[in-house]
């Protein structure tokens, strides 16, 4: 059976149209100067200080690289963090919806073992909290019409990919959970 290939999260067109080169020639010329041995942040030092490669794209070449030699898992953002991420667009409108998150009297009503503690907070537009002592928690909001919103959530700092997982698990049980108790 044959093994399926790993998505890249940049096309290849896109990354030859910014770099002048694509996955495979980056992968073989990464290869060739012995980056299966560094870590991130050497990787992206080389691209930048010896290919001239501009910032965001070192940071996008150098991890795309590690997935594809096996040096970082899905969902592994540095050595020992991880993190969990959903997109959804859902028939609440904005207000609505950013308040269920916002709100600890309205958020309690539909999140289980919740210990969010808001750090920031722009109305409308996003929070950024503390979870669970141990791991943090951005929200995004945007409107796609009067009563839609796209949300963008992700948890950050997760010791493993396994928990990662389990995470990603329990806030799209959470995120469907809360849809129902809204549309209520």
């Amino acid at each position: 059976m044959a093994q399926k290939k790993r998505a890249v999260q940049i096309g290849d067109d896109a990354v030859k149209a910014k770099t002048g080169k694509g996955w495979a020639e980056w992968f073989k010329i990464l290869d060739a100067a012995g980056a299966k041995k560094m870590k991130h942040t050497e990787i992206a030092s080389h691209l930048y200080k010896k290919l001239k490669v501009r910032s965001w794209w070192c940071q996008m070449v150098a991890v795309e690289y590690e997935k594809e030699r096996g040096l970082r898992a899905t969902n592994q953002r540095g050595e020992n963090d991880f993190n969990a991420g959903i997109s959804r667009v859902v028939q609440i409108p904005l207000a609505k919806l950013y308040t269920a998150w916002a709100d600890d009297n309205v958020r309690r009503s539909w999140l289980k073992g919740d210990t969010m503690e808001i750090t920031t907070a722009r109305k409308n537009k996003s929070i950024r909290a503390k979870w669970n002592e141990s791991s943090r928690v951005s929200v995004m909001f945007y409107a796609k019409g009067p009563a839609k919103t796209q949300l963008v959530f992700d948890e950050f700092k997760i010791p493993n990919a396994e928990e990662a997982v389990r995470r990603k698990n329990f806030w799209i049980d959470a995120i469907a959970h809360m849809q129902k108790v809204l549309s209520n």
